[in-house]
């Protein structure tokens, strides 16, 4: 049932994606690549602030291994 309506949501998704393209017109193309790029600004922004996180945690354990202040 989950795989159905899941092909449904997609479908609903595509039509209105076909319809938008006919509205828009010979816009449809730059509107596509701008939401496109707006995506991956915020998908990098977030795995950029992911690895940032990653990499303090890291460093302020190594620094409480190396000060002796460690948790077992």
């Amino acid at each position: 049932m989950k795989t159905f309506l899941l092909f449904v949501l997609f479908m609903l998704i595509a039509i209105v994606m076909i319809v938008l393209a006919v509205i828009l017109g010979e816009y449809g193309a730059w509107y596509f690549a701008w939401l496109v790029g707006t995506g991956m600004i915020v998908l990098v922004t977030a795995a950029a602030g992911v690895l940032l996180d990653t990499q303090d945690e890291r460093a302020m354990i190594e620094g409480e291994a190396r000060s002796g202040n460690g948790r077992a």
